[in-house]
C-alpha cells in the first residue's frame, strides 16, 4: 500500500491568462485563491489593425497574467477561468499552462509551490 507523502515534490507550471487591462485585477483576485504564490502582469496588445481597432472601437489593450502553480492545481484553475470566461461580462480571455523545466534552490521551490513546510513558518 503506497502513501503519498503530502511534501513529495510537484512539478510546477505557468499559467498564462491573457484579459481586458480592465479585467486583470479580477481574474489576479480569482488566480490568487488557489494557492498562487507568484503572479505577474504585464501588458499586451492585440494583433488587429490598429485602423481597424479605431473604426470597430475595440479595445486591444490586454493584461498578461503570469502565475507560477503546483502542477496539481491546473486542472481546478482552468475550470475556474474557463467558467469565468463564459459568466463573466466583458470577462472573455485565453488561458493556457506550460510547464517549467525546472527551478534552483529548495527555498525558491517552496516558495513558488506554496510549500509551508520547511520554511520555518
Amino acid at each position: 500500500m503506497n502513501t503519498v507523502n503530502e511534501s513529495a515534490i510537484k512539478k510546477l507550471k505557468m499559467i498564462i491568462t491573457v484579459v481586458d487591462v480592465s479585467k486583470s485585477e479580477f481574474y489576479l483576485d480569482i488566480l490568487s485563491q488557489f494557492e498562487v504564490n507568484f503572479q505577474t502582469v504585464t501588458g499586451g496588445t492585440g494583433t488587429a489593425n490598429s485602423d481597424i481597432v479605431e473604426m470597430l472601437g475595440l479595445n486591444i489593450h490586454k493584461a498578461v497574467i503570469m502565475s507560477i502553480v503546483r502542477e496539481d492545481m491546473v486542472e481546478p484553475i482552468m475550470k475556474c477561468l474557463e467558467e469565468k470566461f463564459e459568466n463573466i461580462r466583458k470577462g472573455k480571455g485565453v488561458a493556457i499552462a506550460v510547464p517549467l523545466s525546472g527551478v534552483i534552490g529548495v527555498n525558491m521551490y517552496q516558495f513558488l509551490s506554496n510549500n509551508k513546510q520547511g520554511r520555518g513558518e
